[in-house]
């Protein structure tokens, strides 16, 4: 599975830039989210975890955070350092090669969907043991849209002309606020919203705001 999302993003990233790079300026909600954040980590260090071309690390840099970009796309990663000025590099987000507590926040939008549940725990209990506790994470995923209900799983065989091999999981909010505590994460807000209609796929979205526990 790792390997087929690797090879298919690695052949659209090229187009992916083109086409997605700019998405945040049609996106005033995410925008807020991403302002948001930004205060509460301050000049923290940042990952941005399935980052793509770097449309979401660019825009937090803009806010003064200090951000890496983290995909597991390397070419995703060349499109990040030859679109911006921030540093990226390819990683699992199921092992993260960061120290433990080594940032301040990390952010992974619309990356996990691609995770079964069992890698997408594993993920969640990379994200808590790479971030200091009472530090902040703001993760979104797909929840539903008109073709697929919540638990739903869209495949996709070709994208942009060339043959990919990708699976999209519409994901239960409920179900992934638990999995996030199971993980070492406190809830801190939750915003379910609908689609930017003629910017983004028309499908239904949550974004949670967590906060890595503090040790007792």
């Amino acid at each position: 599975m790792t390997d087929q999302t690797r090879r298919s993003y690695d052949l659209v990233a090229d187009r992916y830039a083109e086409e997605l790079g700019d998405e945040l300026r049609h996106k005033p909600l995410d925008r807020a989210l991403l302002d948001a954040f930004a205060e509460l980590v301050r000049e923290g260090t940042v990952a941005d975890i399935g980052c793509g071309p770097g449309q979401v690390a660019a825009y937090l840099a803009s806010r003064g955070s200090r951000v890496v970009g983290l995909d597991l796309s390397t070419a995703m990663c060349a499109a990040v350092r030859r679109r911006t000025s921030l540093p990226a590099c390819a990683a699992d987000m199921t092992a993260l090669p960061l120290r433990v507590a080594a940032l301040d926040g990390l952010v992974c939008l619309y990356a996990t969907i691609h995770l079964d549940d069992d890698h997408r725990a594993a993920a969640y209990h990379e994200f808590a043991r790479v971030l200091r506790p009472g530090a902040y994470a703001l993760l979104s995923f797909h929840v539903q849209d008109p073709d697929f209900p919540s638990g739903g799983v869209k495949t996709l065989g070709t994208w942009w002309g060339r043959d990919v091999d990708l699976s999209f999981r519409f994901l239960d909010p409920d179900a992934e606020v638990s999995a996030s505590r199971t993980a070492g994460f406190d809830l801190v807000a939750r915003l379910d919203r609908g689609p930017h209609a003629g910017f983004e796929h028309p499908s239904e979205r949550c974004t949670l705001l967590l906060r890595r526990a503090t040790l007792t």
